[in-house]
């Protein structure tokens, strides 16, 4: 690129409207898939103070404990690491194996499963 320097030396691994290229998958050591399944509004907890003790951990991992010190939602979790859902899954999964964090599952409503409760809320809501 003209009047950008030699070159060679400013090979960028971002992109200006996507970000990092190469980190998500960098930071999950190239996972995909996490250990389990973890919904958006399921709540995470650490179960201890400190994870840098802890041998095989990166900065992520370190961080999501940190953060974690109070309940938090996968969803806060990724936007506050500012990291993809599904690294934030990924990266959890070491962690429960770990038992560095404890995640509650959302639940069902005990005994709603009529579905037109759902599709009031729903009319409900567009009538606003």
């Amino acid at each position: 690129m003209a009047g950008e320097g030699d070159g060679a030396s400013e090979e960028r691994w971002v992109d200006d409207h996507a970000g990092p290229v190469v980190r998500p998958y960098a930071v999950t050591r190239g996972r995909a898939r996490p250990v389990g399944s973890f919904d958006l509004i399921s709540l995470v907890t650490a179960t201890r103070t400190n994870a840098v003790e802890e041998g095989g951990l990166g900065p992520e991992h370190v961080a999501i404990v940190a953060l974690t010190q109070s309940m938090q939602s996968v969803a806060e979790i990724a936007a506050r690491l500012d990291l993809p859902v599904g690294t934030v899954r990924v990266l959890l999964g070491d962690l429960v194996e770990r038992d560095l964090v404890r995640v509650q599952e959302p639940r069902e409503p005990a005994g709603v499963k009529d579905e037109s409760i759902y599709e009031a809320v729903i009319n409900g809501l567009r009538a606003l």
